[in-house]
């Protein structure tokens, strides 16, 4: 099982709008995420506009694969007015690296 844990922002404001839309996440993504081998997944608040995320995978190259899915791009698409995204609207991704860890 893999590890990942990255950052991401909201624009200002748009926290309460931001857990809406995952309340319920919709199934179309629920199923890719599984599909590609995601087992756990978890974002959190922090402050006003910081968004911490962790993530359980069976591999990189699935993970990689998600962003190609039309249900992804769709997502990116829906999400992309509340948060500091990329060109393909994707949102802008600080990598964390893992410096400890306790099974």
């Amino acid at each position: 099982m893999i590890r990942k844990a990255f950052l991401m922002k909201l624009k200002p404001g748009m926290q309460a709008e931001y857990k809406k839309r995952h309340s319920p996440i919709w199934s179309s993504i629920e199923q890719v995420l599984k599909d590609h081998g995601v087992s756990n997944y978890s974002i959190f608040l922090h402050g006003e506009d910081a968004l911490f995320a962790y993530v359980e995978m069976d591999s990189e190259e699935l993970w990689g694969r998600i962003a190609n899915t039309a249900e992804c791009k769709e997502w990116w698409l829906y999400m992309k007015d509340l948060m500091l995204t990329n060109d393909d609207n994707s949102p802008v991704v600080t990598e964390m690296t893992e410096v400890f860890h306790l099974d």
